[in-house]
């Protein structure tokens, strides 16, 4: 856990109030209790006040609190800062002139000079952090790994002054940082997103470019319009270096991967990423050129770059290899909970042993449609599956009502192994929520594998 002691001086003796009691509402009560400074815990939900209370925490409802008893407000990034509109309690915070946070602004506060590469973008955020945390850690840097991808910032442990933290950054979550911004700042791409908390897509834009404020090192993405504007912004404000990247274009000057997959610097080849399998498709030559740009600028040696890259295990639940049987690979790609998300897996392979389904989400399977030619069957499961059957007839694909994903596994399988295609994946990319069967896509993911491992050790 992070040691927040040296921010207990500069809050003055006074509280700090925690709304939202997720998991890093309840790390940043933890951390702060750890360093001596006190806690006023408030979340919209009883049962969570209730569990806060019976860990000893002093709770109290803040929507109706005096903001001048604390020093901040420790906001949970889920809750409304701007859009729709502001929660009461930010409302009442603003009003008495309180700073409204999130945990990694706590992190920054306590420890301003320690060195971090913080990561944002509409896709590829968390596959760019886990691998550029994991190139760290290959090339013998001290590092930790955490924010959005799922580790609260402060839960992560206390390094030295030597080390590097890797942050994934959502756009609330930049919302949330008045003063923090990475020394290694890096925007994959952007697209429509979270509109609806920002105000639209200006909102949205200009929240992800929070992470380029002050000095340091900019690299950005630059194969989408929307970014793009933001690289011709940061270039004329002169503020950090920045180096480009595209996976659409070659330049001369910055980082592109060319169309067969191999990543350029300066105009230099550097590394072939089609042996990457962890790391197959534009998506992810994507996210493996953003990763080389942010190691190198953090020290690392382009030798120890390109073996991270080569080794690099892949993201839970996200294009996973969990087992090659007989040439065949079997992927869990359970975080596809969206026909987008989805799309970019169908996109990456072909011949596909498709397992699809679960609790449908509005929206239809349009991006799918465009990769059909990829899918030699489609094995169908969970609520959506004669949904999704209508569509693959229509689309011409070949498929099985599984209902279940052991059945849809054992299914797929048996039809590879039979077949033995050059290529052949049998990928789990469901295109639809896991909440008809499964707990989450973790738990989804997680007995994909355990079955895969019993049928292909």
């Amino acid at each position: 856990m992070i040691d927040l002691r040296p921010l207990k001086s500069k809050l003055g003796n006074k509280p700090v109030a925690v709304v939202g009691l997720g998991k890093s509402g309840l790390y940043t009560y933890e951390a702060c209790t750890a360093a001596g400074i006190g806690t006023v815990l408030w979340d919209d939900n009883p049962a969570a006040v209730a569990e806060a209370k019976q860990k000893g925490a002093v709770t109290e409802d803040l929507t109706r609190a005096d903001f001048t008893r604390f020093s901040l407000l420790c906001l949970a990034p889920g809750i409304p800062l701007t859009h729709p509109q502001p929660h009461a309690t930010v409302l009442r915070a603003r009003a008495a002139g309180c700073d409204i946070v999130c945990d990694i602004e706590l992190f920054h506060r306590a420890y301003p000079k320690m060195k971090t590469i913080g990561i944002t973008g509409t896709n590829g955020k968390s596959t760019t952090t886990a691998l550029v945390g994991y190139i760290l850690k290959v090339a013998g840097v001290e590092a930790a790994v955490g924010g959005n991808i799922g580790e609260a910032s402060l839960s992560l442990p206390q390094l030295s002054g030597q080390a590097t933290y890797v942050f994934e950054l959502s756009s609330y979550q930049l919302d949330l940082c008045p003063t923090y911004a990475p020394d290694i700042a890096v925007l994959i791409n952007l697209s429509p997103d979270h509109l609806d908390r920002h105000g639209g897509m200006d909102g949205y834009i200009a929240a992800k470019e929070r992470i380029f404020r002050g000095p340091g090192v900019a690299i950005i993405g630059i194969d989408d319009a929307w970014a793009q504007g933001v690289y011709e912004r940061l270039k004329k404000s002169g503020q950090r270096k920045i180096i480009p990247v595209s996976c659409l274009n070659t330049l001369e000057q910055g980082i592109c991967v060319t169309e067969d997959g191999v990543l350029r610097h300066d105009g230099r080849e550097i590394a072939d990423l089609k042996p990457c399998r962890s790391l197959q498709g534009q998506h992810n030559w994507q996210n493996a050129a953003m990763a080389y740009a942010a190691c190198l600028s953090n020290g690392v040696a382009a030798a120890h770059i390109i073996e991270g890259l080569k080794s690099f295990p892949g993201l839970a639940h996200r294009q996973n290899i969990v087992a090659v049987h007989n040439g065949v690979a079997y992927i869990n790609d359970s975080k596809a909970t969206n026909d987008q998300a989805a799309a970019m897996a169908l996109r990456t392979y072909s011949p596909i042993y498709w397992i699809a389904g679960g609790k449908a989400k509005d929206g239809g399977y349009s991006d799918c449609e465009k990769y059909a030619r990829h899918i030699r069957h489609a094995f169908l499961i969970g609520d959506a599956q004669e949904k999704m059957a209508a569509w693959a007839a229509a689309q011409k694909i070949p498929f099985t009502l599984s209902g279940t994903l052991d059945k849809a596994l054992s299914q797929a399988h048996d039809m590879a192994q039979r077949e033995k295609l050059k290529n052949a994946v049998v990928l789990l990319s469901p295109a639809c929520a896991s909440f008809d069967q499964f707990k989450n896509f973790e738990q989804r993911g997680d007995v994909f594998a355990a079955l895969v491992r019993k049928i292909a050790p």
